[in-house]
């Protein structure tokens, strides 16, 4: 007989209802909570939304991040990131990395007098080291990004609520806007509270936050609208609570294994995907929270037409009642 690995019993029944006020009340909390974060502490944007300036290197030496990172420390730069960039077109002795260092208070970019000692920090690491390009991203530029980022997720939120919309009911729809925004604002938040680094990976990090959780909640809708369908007199607190139990273990299967995943990648992926990974780990535990505890009390809240609608009767053509 085949072991096969159960996380959810077969049969649960699980009343998600039971503290329905006290987790919607958190839910709303925690979204008040995190706009007022990031408000009052604002967000630490990285070089692509204040602006910067990235330094390209190049070298017949392998590229040492360590060492790289070691020698720029102890000029003091703020906000600097390193990246070894990787292209099959490179030859064998061609090692390329970024290094983009984020503009300080009132000024656009580097200055020339920074770049230099940049130069010499990185020589001393490396003497074959040479620098092919610099290029800087002025407040301007760092402004259209953070405008369009915002409308990337506004968009990508409204698709979500008119595919719903057109799939089940605008009840639905509602309960799905409501748990994305919950999701997205919450993340945000803890990025605000902790002032970890936000850049472009992050807002990455926010649109892939937003499918999972859509994908989560129309399963259960899903299930729901058989159920809907299926028992015609059952009261909808206990239907939706039954639904919940019968996709309770495909739903902790892909969180679990999702989890499973972004725990590796937080611990042996490096810094560099570090944000964007922290983003995505926490972004699939609020999800899986937001589909149970939030776009439920909704739908919950709203109600659900389930009366049926009356057919039609076929009326006769004008010609069946002319005389022979």
């Amino acid at each position: 007989m085949a072991f096969r690995l159960k996380l959810v019993p077969t049969t649960t029944n699980i009343d998600f209802f039971r503290w329905q006020w006290l987790t919607f009340g958190a839910s709303i909390v925690a979204t008040l909570a995190s706009i007022a974060c990031v408000l009052i502490l604002g967000l630490n944007f990285g070089v692509d939304f204040k602006g910067g300036t990235t330094i390209r290197t190049e070298s017949t030496a392998p590229v040492d991040v360590g060492l790289y990172r070691q020698a720029l420390d102890a000029l003091a730069l703020g906000d600097v990131t390193i990246t070894e960039v990787t292209d099959p077109t490179f030859g064998a002795d061609q090692n390329v990395a970024q290094v983009r260092i984020g503009a300080r208070e009132g000024e656009e970019a580097v200055t020339p007098e920074v770049m230099l000692e940049v130069e010499a920090a990185l020589k001393a690491v490396d003497p074959a080291i040479t620098f092919p390009s610099v290029e800087s991203v002025g407040p301007k530029v760092s402004g259209e990004l953070i405008q369009k980022a915002i409308l990337s997720v506004v968009l990508a939120s409204a698709g979500i609520a008119a595919y719903v919309w057109l799939r089940f009911e605008w009840q639905f729809a509602v309960g799905t806007v409501a748990a994305l925004v919950h999701d997205v604002v919450v993340t945000i938040g803890v990025f605000s509270l902790f002032q970890l680094k936000f850049d472009l990976s992050i807002v990455a990090a926010l649109l892939t936050i937003l499918g999972y959780s859509v994908n989560d909640t129309v399963v259960i809708f899903d299930r729901l609208r058989e159920n809907l369908a299926k028992y015609k007199t059952m009261p909808l607190r206990e239907m939706m609570n039954l639904t919940a139990n019968e996709t309770l273990s495909r739903t902790v299967m892909t969180a679990t294994t999702t989890l499973i995943a972004l725990t590796a990648l937080i611990i042996f992926g490096g810094d560099v995907i570090r944000g964007f990974v922290f983003a995505m780990l926490f972004g699939v535990i609020i999800g899986t929270y937001s589909t149970l505890y939030v776009a439920k009390n909704i739908v919950l809240m709203l109600g659900v037409d389930r009366g049926d609608k009356p057919k039609k009767k076929a009326t006769p053509p004008e010609y069946a009642n002319i005389d022979a």
